[in-house]
């Protein structure tokens, strides 16, 4: 529930904030300035611009070799890494600081590694560097570096508990610390000694505070800040059981926190629980406490309070009858038991121990005796999922077989059409007139046996060709008769030339031409591509998109959508060779 600094107070006296965010030639800032640039983007989130800042620092020491500057270097950067990096990083400040006499080193490196572990919840080897700092700085005598050590230990003591001792620590340097603490630390004091006044229960002296706090110039300024007010006015109405207002509080901390993936959202999580609960919500509590579970299972961070968490949900859970659940929360609070047990040996005695250990171990074995029947239920249920499965696997591999001969389709139709002759040529079984020996006679098998002389024949043949290199076969509502009278001839003579000569019927006949005209002209031009599917079927005659579709398909054995697709494909293989 303690929100501890973003800021650990280790850093050089001469920290301030630099006003303007805009990273200018870096190479006009000293070193004091561009500390004062790396802070502010980092307390601001603003990773990215702070990672390019120590960058920077570091390979302008090491051009100057500047030892003591080097080291500096190395821990602007450690603090955007993960623990393993950052240790070798701060490994690396030792390196170079082993020779250097009457400077803040090595107390700063053993402080920034507790700072570390403490943020990676390893609170034993926070405490060890810790102790081996502050007796560093006392042995130099630089009290500045003692100051820092001292108010790290006291959030060691406040996160166990000890928050009048705590509070002792945060009162004097929030009042005494003018030389120590610059604008951030100092204001950090004040935050940390609310949240003991909070926990001691001075509400009226933690209001005051929390006022304060809110007039300052970097709480308006800086969002982190301010939402760390919000916070503890949260926390301040909470403890006034105002479980509404403390709720709002907390969502819109817990908004802000979350979204820049600080710590402190699982603080904000575990309030909003509690209000919740205050409230007579269960439901929003349960959902609030699962959610931090989930959180807190990921990272493995820990704290007291969330005891309290898993005994709620366990007992919620067994109200309910839900044993999955109830199993699963005990076996996390067992996990974060044993891990309370040995970091917070102190705190350990101090919390109340709603469920003994060994109990709940055996509760745990009754409950995965009740589960075995389920499971059988459970296997049960996998294996129809699993045939399920399957059969969906098939239809998406048949689906995808099929996708797959219609782009080979519709590459071949591609490639054919790019190949073609510019001479009139041969699609499938449309035959132009050009191409046609007309016999001399044609013998017409009608009930009347009549015979199409050679010049009628002739004639059709020589009105097709017209239709057919004009495009008349585009428009809308042709038919074998309105074509037939068009042409000055009957439809049963015309029919019989389509038949005899193009060897389809008129229907066809009439398709393959359009058809042929898309797969053209789709391929040629790139705006006709861009049409919508009903603008193409009507450009080609269609009464609608769903006849061309189908008559598309039909002619092609491909999807009108499939051949487009693979003509941009091929296009921009041809456009983009690399």
């Amino acid at each position: 529930m303690r929100l501890k600094a973003l800021f650990i107070f280790i850093f050089l006296s001469n920290l301030c904030y630099a006003q303007n965010d805009k990273i200018d030639s870096l190479k006009t800032f000293s070193y004091k300035e561009l500390k004062n640039k790396f802070y502010n983007y980092y307390e601001n989130i603003k990773t990215d611009q702070s990672k390019i800042i120590a960058q920077y620092y570091l390979q302008k020491a090491k051009k100057e070799q500047n030892t003591l500057q080097i080291a500096d270097g190395y821990v602007l950067i450690h603090f955007n890494e993960n623990l393993s990096n950052a240790l070798k990083y701060l490994d690396s400040t030792a390196t170079v600081t082993k020779n250097l006499k009457g400077t803040k080193y090595p107390s700063q490196t053993y402080l920034m590694k507790g700072n570390l572990y403490y943020k990676h919840d390893n609170l034993k080897k926070a405490l060890d560097n810790y102790i081996l700092g502050l007796q560093y700085a006392k042995d130099q005598k630089d009290q500045k570096q003692t100051a820092y050590a001292n108010m790290d230990i006291a959030y060691l003591n406040s996160y166990i508990g000890k928050n009048a001792d705590a509070a002792k620590t945060f009162r004097y340097y929030l009042y005494n610390g003018n030389d120590i603490t610059d604008e951030s630390q100092h204001n950090q004091m004040r935050i940390s000694l609310i949240y003991c006044y909070i926990e001691l229960n001075k509400l009226d002296s933690a209001n005051i505070l929390i006022k304060e706090g809110l007039k300052t110039p970097l709480a308006f300024t800086n969002k982190y800040v301010h939402h760390q007010y919000i916070y503890y006015v949260g926390a301040y109405n909470l403890k006034l059981k105002k479980y509404d207002i403390a709720a709002k509080n907390f969502l819109a901390a817990y908004k802000y926190f979350s979204g820049v993936q600080d710590q402190n959202m699982n603080y904000s999580l575990l309030n909003i629980g509690k209000s919740y609960e205050g409230l007579k919500d269960k439901t929003k509590a349960v959902e609030n406490y699962t959610k931090l579970d989930s959180i807190i299972s990921k990272s493995g961070y820990t704290f007291p309070e969330l005891r309290d968490v898993y005994t709620f949900l366990i007992d919620h859970y067994k109200e309910n009858n839900d044993k999955e659940k109830q199993l699963y929360y005990i076996e996390r609070f067992l996990k974060v038991d044993h891990k309370l047990d040995e970091q917070f040996k102190y705190l350990s005695t101090e919390i109340p121990r709603k469920y003994d250990t060994p109990n709940l171990l055996q509760e745990k074995e009754n409950i995965i005796g009740e589960l075995k029947m389920r499971k059988k239920i459970l296997y049960l249920s996998i294996s129809i999922l699993f045939l399920v499965l399957i059969f969906i696997t098939y239809l998406y591999y048949k689906t995808k077989k099929t996708e797959q001969q219609h782009r080979k389709i519709a590459q071949d139709l591609i490639i054919s059409i790019e190949k073609r002759d510019p001479e009139p040529a041969k699609i499938d079984n449309v035959v132009l007139i050009s191409q046609v020996q007309i016999p001399k006679q044609i013998d017409i098998e009608n009930k009347n046996q009549k015979t199409i002389s050679e010049d009628v024949a002739q004639f059709i043949l020589k009105e097709l060709t017209t239709f057919e290199t004009k495009e008349l076969y585009l428009k809308k509502g042709i038919t074998l008769a309105s074509l037939a009278k068009s042409i000055k001839t009957n439809t049963t003579y015309l029919s019989e030339i389509i038949n005899t000569y193009k060897g389809k019927n008129f229907a066809a006949y009439l398709n393959d031409l359009r058809i042929d005209f898309a797969l053209n002209r789709l391929v040629k031009d790139k705006k006709f591509r861009s049409y919508k599917l009903s603008v193409i079927a009507e450009e080609l005659g269609y009464n609608n998109e769903q006849a061309f579709s189908l008559a598309f398909k039909k002619k092609t054995g491909t999807t009108l959508s499939m051949y487009i697709k693979e003509i941009d494909s091929l296009n921009d293989s041809q456009n983009n060779p690399n």
